[in-house]
């Protein structure tokens, strides 16, 4: 299989913007399509590696008739696991319109978005929480909350620095209807 987009999820996940992604740990994870992660036991990675030999579940020719595929993408539009899939059909509609090269620029946008949040504002219990924002929230958004939050923390302990974000963060979702906490 030859992997030209190793940060990019086989269902259309970003690998970036997941909690364990960030792990500073030896259980950190390099995405599911490095070494470690590739003979787990995800059905999707099976399939593409030892069934199809391509890089995405779209690009496989039965993607419209597979069940797995199809129960995965229905299942997030309502739930998440231990990583937000809220924006799954939109990262795959937006890479099939705009191409991955685009996606993939954008994430690395929100990735560094995500650092600075995880750099300045995580007071060691919020990791999974600006992981969701970095994933649902428009960059904008994401911009203007972290610049709002700077401004305002200056000279902050870290926890009230959080509350902070949080709140900005919070403000701006509860506005556009973004759900901030894993789907259940």
């Amino acid at each position: 299989m030859i992997i030209k987009y190793p940060k990019v999820g086989i269902c259309g996940l970003s690998c970036k913007l997941c909690p364990a992604y960030h792990r500073e740990t030896k259980s950190k994870c390099d995405g599911c399509k490095s070494e470690s992660r590739m003979n787990v036991g995800c059905t999707f990675i099976r399939c593409v590696r030892q069934k199809k030999n391509i890089e995405f579940c779209w690009d496989c020719k039965e993607s419209d008739t597979c069940e797995k595929w199809k129960k995965h993408r229905e299942f997030s539009e309502n739930y998440d696991s231990f990583v937000c899939y809220q924006k799954l059909n939109d990262n795959i509609f937006f890479i099939e319109n705009k191409g991955i090269e685009n996606f993939t620029y954008l994430q690395e946008i929100r990735k560094k978005l995500l650092e600075e949040m995880l750099e300045d504002f995580n007071e060691g219990r919020s990791k999974s929480y600006y992981c969701i924002a970095a994933t649902v929230m428009e960059i904008e958004e994401l911009e203007k909350a972290l610049s709002e939050a700077k401004e305002k923390a200056n000279g902050l302990t870290l926890k009230a620095k959080s509350k902070i974000l949080h709140l900005l963060l919070n403000e701006i979702a509860k506005k556009k209807n973004y759900h901030l906490k894993l789907r259940k």
